[in-house]
């Protein structure tokens, strides 16, 4: 309550509520000197300067005039009375002081705020990774022989399915991931529901096997929708359902898009292995909604930037613009040389835990680009003087002497692939 995190559109209106009333109850105090003037100490000023560092400079200023206003009331009426110019003057510099520090820090803790939450979602976009690869590796494991397909084909075939759907819009592609899915995990009769509204409702938008309409009623649905976790039969055992199991499509935003209900499928595939590839498969599909319009509209202008590469650059577009923290793009052009060649992979093993790199080669030379995440210009000098050092102890040359050509760019969420096809440009690459 003491800090909030953005002021309110009422903050005014408080400011100047609270002013009066502090005002007030100093003039039931001291009638004959509401706001404290003679009493050795500016005490009226201590509230005003509350507002400051709770609203910042600009209703700080506000608090002080309320101030003004209230001597001008019940001390300016007497024509006696001399104006406290001092007192007012060093009471709105205290005001505008302790207002402009929480300005300041308030504008550095909403650039940290939108740093983390891009460290966040990194985290929670590595963790999915390493589940995916336990997942896959087990897996490959235990069902190698039976399972006409990997999990690594299924990631591979999900991303590659096209951005729009004309048959749904919020599940796009939902009838080809859920033929995929019955493959994958031997489903006999199932079907993926649009959830939408509070009541919630449900649209059939996908299906396989025979069709069936579906009981918002049934046990294993309402567990399914509360809980939002995959539930089956186990789930409910003192109760009936007509289905086998029921899994929620929910995506990185933690928004319930859906359901995919199983009604047939064969006695020995209804394992927790397959009921769990079924579940990740379904978690990436949503997860993949919400990116694939990112990735398209980088690939539109670079055909080549790989997947990951292109999703990283959008995130980082789109974190520049509601916050304007900087992230940087940095090429090195490397000739068709030796050393060059011994030079590259040194760059290679120098990977920073944040970095993306993207390397191919063009007619004349190969190129790296490297994606530095909330990375400025002076985080780029001091990489490229850490590989000059490197070089130099290793190979006793620096960039100049090995003809590398450096491009530093920096992401810019105004341009339609965020400042990577210029940078290419400078490279030589042509789509």
């Amino acid at each position: 309550m003491l800090a909030p995190a953005a002021a309110r559109p009422s903050a005014i209106l408080e400011v100047v509520i609270g002013m009066v009333v502090i005002v007030g109850i100093c003039y039931a105090i001291r009638p004959a000197d509401p706001i404290l003037l003679g009493i050795g100490f500016p005490w009226i000023w201590l509230a005003a300067t509350v507002f400051a560092v709770r609203y910042g400079a600009s209703l700080g200023v506000l608090a002080g005039l309320c101030i003004a206003v209230a001597w001008a009331l019940l001390y300016g009426t007497s024509g006696d009375a001399e104006f406290p110019t001092m007192l007012f003057v060093g009471g709105f510099a205290q005001l505008v002081i302790t207002g402009h520090f929480c300005d300041v820090w308030a504008n550095r803790m909403k650039r940290m705020q939108s740093a983390q939450d891009y460290l966040d979602d990194r985290l929670a976009s590595l963790t999915n990774n390493h589940y995916l690869l336990r997942i896959s590796h087990q897996n490959l494991e235990r069902t190698l022989l039976t399972q006409p397909s990997t999990l690594r084909d299924a990631v591979r075939y999900l991303r590659d399915l096209p951005v729009s759907n004309a048959q749904d819009e919020t599940l796009p592609n939902a009838q080809s991931m859920l033929e995929f899915a019955a493959r994958s995990c031997q489903l006999g009769a199932a079907s993926v529901f649009c959830v939408s509204g509070n009541g919630p409702k449900f649209r059939v938008v996908a299906s396989v096997g025979e069709s069936f309409a579906l009981d918002a009623d049934d046990p294993l649905v309402r567990e399914c929708l509360e809980q939002r976790v995959l539930v089956h039969l186990r789930h409910i055992d003192n109760e009936e359902s007509a289905y086998l199991a029921c899994v929620p499509i929910i995506s990185a935003s933690q928004e319930l898009m859906g359901i995919l209900v199983v009604r047939l499928m064969p006695f020995l595939s209804l394992n927790f292995d397959n009921l769990q590839l079924l579940l990740v498969l379904l978690s990436y599909y949503a997860d993949s909604i919400e990116q694939q319009e990112i990735v398209t509209s980088v690939q539109a202008g670079v055909s080549q930037c790989p997947y990951e590469f292109a999703l990283e650059i959008g995130r980082l577009g789109h974190m520049q613009q509601i916050s304007g923290v900087p992230s940087s793009l940095v090429a090195l052009v490397f000739p068709h040389e030796p050393l060059a060649e011994s030079l590259l992979n040194q760059v290679l093993r120098q990977h920073r835990a944040l970095d993306l790199r993207w390397t191919f080669n063009t007619e004349h030379a190969q190129v790296l680009i490297t994606l530095m995440p909330l990375t400025d210009e002076n985080g780029i000098s001091g990489y490229l003087l850490r590989l000059e050092d490197e070089f130099r102890k290793q190979f006793d040359t620096n960039l100049t002497e090995a003809h590398v050509a450096v491009h530093i760019g920096a992401i810019d969420a105004n341009l339609a692939t965020y400042g990577l096809e210029g940078i290419l440009e400078r490279c030589g690459y042509r789509a």
